[in-house]
């Protein structure tokens, strides 16, 4: 019989049906995402954002940098903003998150989005999504912040285009205008820390 080192994936003895080949092991979980339930079989370390990307298809979350820098890939989980290349999918088992897909109602956009596209809040787009979670998640904590205020609630969403003057002249105008809700979140507790 071969040592334990110089056995192949394909050995009977080493054989799981909840081992795949990549090495790890799958585990299941279970996602409420923009309103939706999914279940689905994860390797431990697959993050959050591959996983919404990847498996759910909702590519409006970005990966901009993988070392949580600057924040396209923010979704809101338990009514909380987070990074989503930070989170592993198995720690989001069970929980409710919102993508920027997600914050629409069918053709009518998220108070939000109107602001962004009123106040001219982007150009390439590409933070766009992160930008307005995180300011959605703000206005949930801070429903009439100052524009200092805006601008520190948003400093982890970087923008390498705009200056963020728009940025904040949006979340401001959608801060004046009504209560910025967080869709899909039903008996989710809002502006409660998210242990991940």
């Amino acid at each position: 019989m071969p040592s334990v080192a110089n056995r192949g994936i394909h050995d009977p003895q080493l054989q799981n049906p909840n081992h795949n080949l990549s090495g790890g092991c799958s585990v299941r979980i279970r996602l409420t995402v923009n309103g939706v339930d999914h279940e689905d079989e994860v390797e431990p370390r697959t993050l959050l954002v591959h996983h919404l990307r990847d498996a759910l298809g909702l590519t409006g979350t970005n990966v901009g940098c993988d070392t949580t820098s600057c924040g396209a890939c923010t979704v809101v989980l338990e009514g909380q903003s987070v990074k989503s290349c930070t989170v592993l999918a198995v720690q989001a088992n069970d929980r409710h998150i919102t993508t920027i897909e997600g914050l629409a109602d069918g053709d009518t956009m998220h108070p939000m989005q109107q602001a962004f596209q009123q106040e001219h809040g982007l150009q390439c787009g590409y933070c766009t999504p992160g930008m307005v979670m995180a300011a959605v998640s703000l206005l949930q904590e801070n429903p009439h912040p100052s524009e200092d205020e805006v601008r520190m609630g948003l400093e982890g969403n970087l923008c390498r285009c705009t200056g963020y003057h728009n940025i904040v002249k949006a979340v401001l105008a959608a801060a004046s205008e009504t209560q910025v809700p967080i869709p899909h979140t039903d008996g989710v507790r809002t502006g409660q820390g998210v242990s991940a």
